[in-house]
């Protein structure tokens, strides 16, 4: 339907390739991001590689898709997944304190880790301090990657708000752990009462004091203690920040940016395309989910409600020999069982009747011999009259959906795009990431001739 083609994304190629050691699923909430990430680790996984899946997802639908009880903060094995083909799964779920907590516990002390922990601030700090979830992502990507236990990691980025917030936040806390307000804060406990620094003393004095007006005076107290306790790992921060940084930028790293197939997804996916190029990231493309297709396109929207107004209208189909004849137009190569809007209304070996909701039979006057001819006749013109309307709708959503496509393609048109077929229901085992995972490796349209 659209002008503009975009290169496909080979996503099996993508995988096999053992150069390919971190795949990042980034994009806005609500587009299948989760499910694309494991679709992903249970397809790569099942083609040989050891593959371990860390989401942020806080809807826990990963650890239910891949019969996990639980999923934590330590990779477990999924079994079923890869036993016969020398690969295998694993997957965590990110815990943002822990992750911190095991942050202070390898560079500090005993003792000064202890306190730490102990901190009310950094309570609260490791608990939700904005953007900390976004940068113990990237440190347990560090974590898991200087392991070298697997061949392949999946990370299920944070929804974040803005496309920006998932690469400035590392740095942004790195920077505020290490940047000159803590360091401020710290001063008091460093200076003391040295008759030298009376002078600092005084200047800090008068910022700590406002500073404690608006925070309050425990929480300013409990902020100097922490950063008192935290100083000799301030420079970790910054420093982590950036080796992860240059992880992400590495050869081995292919970020795919998953949307839907509607305006705002693929704006923000947009976003994420442009700031992925401007930092230099490796893009490997765009992976569009839920694209819906019928078996039936060269039927239009037009054609076929014109149809369903004739048959309203008329109660009386004009001879389908007839090339012009709407009805016969609309009938050619549109078989029921093999177009979508048709097959969603089959119930029990009969069709729904979309004015009335009832079933109806395949022959009305067969099944019931009281049935007249000329009833039976209204109700099939009823029953064809609704398919075609309900044909209508979907090739109207597709219209929509290819037409927020080109737009994307004509301002990316070098972004490769893989395009997910929707499945009929919500993903809730491996059988249905497994289906995620075809659709992704099978272009849109063998998908939609198969089906």
């Amino acid at each position: 339907m659209g002008m503009d083609v975009a290169p496909e994304l080979d996503i099996d190629v993508l995988l096999d390739d053992p150069q390919t050691r971190i795949v990042v699923c980034c994009g806005s909430g609500g587009v299948g991001k989760t499910t694309t990430a494991a679709a992903l680790g249970v397809r790569a996984a099942e083609r040989g590689r050891k593959v371990v899946v860390l989401t942020i997802d806080p809807a826990r639908r990963l650890a239910q898709s891949m019969g996990i009880d639980a999923l934590d903060n330590i990779p477990r094995r999924v079994e079923g997944v890869g036993d016969g083909d020398g690969g295998e799964l694993h997957a965590m779920m990110l815990d943002m304190k822990r992750t911190f907590d095991e942050f202070v516990e390898a560079h500090a002390d005993p003792e000064r880790a202890r306190a730490i922990l102990a901190n009310p601030f950094y309570q609260s700090l490791s608990a939700g301090f904005a953007g900390t979830q976004e940068y113990m992502a990237m440190e347990k990507l560090g974590q898991l990657r200087a392991r070298d236990e697997w061949d392949l990691i999946i990370v299920d980025t944070p929804p974040s708000r803005s496309a920006l917030d998932f690469l400035d936040a590392p740095k942004r806390l790195g920077s505020f752990l290490d940047g000159k307000f803590i360091k401020v804060l710290m001063a008091p406990a460093k200076v003391g009462g040295k008759a030298g620094m009376k002078f600092l003393n005084v200047g800090v004095s008068m910022i700590t004091g406002t500073v404690s007006k608006v925070l309050g005076g425990q929480l300013m107290r409990d902020v100097q203690t922490f950063a008192a306790a935290m100083d000799t790992m301030f420079g970790g921060f910054r420093t982590r920040a950036e080796a992860t940084y240059r992880l992400l930028q590495a050869p081995g790293t292919a970020f795919l940016v998953v949307a839907a197939p509607e305006r705002d997804a693929l704006r923000e996916a947009a976003y994420f395309v442009e700031r992925l190029a401007a930092d230099q990231m490796p893009l490997a493309g765009l992976v569009l989910n839920r694209v819906h297709g019928s078996g039936a396109e060269q039927l239009s929207a037009e054609r076929a409600l014109a149809a369903a107004e004739i048959l309203s209208l008329t109660g009386d189909p004009a001879d389908p020999a007839d090339p012009d004849d709407a009805l016969a137009n609309a009938a050619e190569g549109s078989d029921p069982a093999k177009n979508d809007a048709g097959a969603e209304n089959l119930a029990d070996g009969g069709f729904v009747d979309p004015p009335s909701g009832n079933a109806q039979a395949r022959n009305p006057s067969a099944a019931d011999p009281d049935v007249s001819p000329t009833s039976a006749d209204s109700s099939a013109e009823r029953l064809a009259a609704g398919l075609l309307r309900l044909h209508a709708e979907r090739m109207q959503v597709l219209g929509r959906e290819q037409r927020t496509h080109d737009r994307f393609t004509a301002l990316h048109p070098e972004v490769p795009v893989a395009q997910v077929a929707a499945l009929p229901g919500d993903v809730h085992d491996l059988a249905g990431l497994r289906a995620i995972g075809d659709r992704l490796s099978v272009p849109l349209e063998r998908t939609k001739r198969a089906g």
